[in-house]
């Protein structure tokens, strides 16, 4: 499988996850404004529902955001060096690599394994979310997932900038 085809795979599948939980806050806040407004009886869980939608929309979101170049840090550096350099160069591949690796770095330290830490120690201690129940380790689980996504994406942006010959244009 081609780097090409590995990035436009995770891509939709990440587009589709979002999609879902984008679907899912609206018509569960809807809900819930329903239930407040409408019936007089809130939902309980609701509230809840949302918060944990939202941090997973969240971790996914940035991790799609990072892989689609749209990550503040990997913008605005392509964008300055843009105007005075072309794509294909070697100051931009070694930005790229650069830009790659200190995400990585952070994907690594803080997402991978401070999330792990995070999601053995929940599930360790049994901590679950006041009215759902649901084992908070289950929440927290999108920090090692995303940054593993995060360091896939890095690791596609290595792999594509030493493959492209310096006087190919780059066509994202």
């Amino acid at each position: 499988m081609t780097a090409r085809k590995l990035r436009s795979g995770l891509d939709r599948a990440l587009e589709a996850a979002l999609a879902v939980l984008m679907s899912a806050m609206v018509i569960n806040v809807l809900w819930q404004v329903c239930t407040r407004f409408l019936l007089g009886d809130p939902s309980s869980v609701t509230e809840e529902i949302a918060r944990f939608a939202l941090i997973w929309l969240g971790m996914l979101g940035a991790s799609y955001g990072f892989g689609r170049k749209v990550h503040l840090s990997v913008g605005l550096a392509e964008e300055l060096l843009a105007k005075r350099v072309k794509k294909g160069h070697p100051l931009r591949i070694a930005l790229a690599l650069t830009s790659a690796a200190w995400v990585s770095a952070f994907a690594v330290s803080i997402l991978l394994v401070g999330g792990a830490k995070l999601v053995s120690m929940t599930l360790r201690l049994e901590q679950t979310s006041a009215a759902l129940g649901v084992p908070l380790g289950f929440i927290y689980a999108v920090l090692p997932i995303s940054g593993a996504i995060i360091l896939i994406y890095a690791g596609l942006e290595a792999v594509e900038a030493f493959g492209r010959p310096s006087g190919q244009v780059d066509e994202t």
